[in-house]
């Protein structure tokens, strides 16, 4: 079994998408192992209930203290696969490069549009509306040094309807995102384990 760790700064309904799709055993040779959050936040609480381990990490520790404090927790809980579930911190080179391939995220519109530092939750979709766009979505990326500037492997499009606003396209984007993260991650898991035991 893969070792998952979910790392989340909000209130954890891509978490509670990934832990409820590994219940119903749709995430095969995946289990769901840590918890990582770096604020007190909604998504403790999933993992509480679900008696998944959880770590609360100090996102104001100087320099690159959150990148390496994250890395010796996840090579120290042996985990294989890393998903960003709302996470907020931005995490440094070494880290990325460390996880390269096996560390994804979820962003909130059609990557690469809308993305990077300070684009995140209503901001987002705020500016798609902003744009006059007729369609918007869901991304999930590799991790890497860039924010939100990896690979793209999965990607769901949504349209945007005339009198829309940034909540209601934010609620109609979250749908499709509980329903992506987690048929990624299956098949990220899939190629993973085909690459170590193939």
């Amino acid at each position: 079994m893969l070792r998952l760790a979910i790392l989340a700064s909000g209130g954890g309904s891509n978490l509670q998408s990934i832990l409820n799709a590994a219940d119903s055993g749709f995430l095969k040779g995946i289990e769901p192992a840590l918890v990582v959050v770096d604020r007190l936040c909604g998504a403790l609480e999933g993992a509480a209930a679900a008696g998944i381990e959880t770590v609360l990490l100090d996102r104001y520790l100087p320099g690159n203290g959150l990148s390496t404090e994250l890395g010796r927790l996840l090579t120290g809980r042996n985990i294989d696969i890393v998903a960003l579930a709302g996470w907020l911190s931005i995490l440094d080179c070494e880290i990325t490069e460390q996880w390269a391939g096996r560390m994804i995220n979820i962003h909130p519109s059609l990557l690469p549009l809308y993305g990077g530092p300070g684009m995140y939750g209503r901001h987002v979709h705020k500016a798609v509306l902003d744009a006059g766009d007729n369609e918007s979505g869901c991304s999930v990326h590799l991790v890497t040094s860039g924010v939100d500037e990896g690979e793209v492997i999965g990607q769901t499009r949504v349209p945007v309807f005339k009198g829309d606003t940034p909540k209601s396209l934010a609620e109609r984007v979250l749908i499709e995102e509980h329903k992506l993260y987690p048929r990624v991650l299956a098949e990220l898991g899939e190629t993973l384990n085909c690459k170590y035991l193939c």
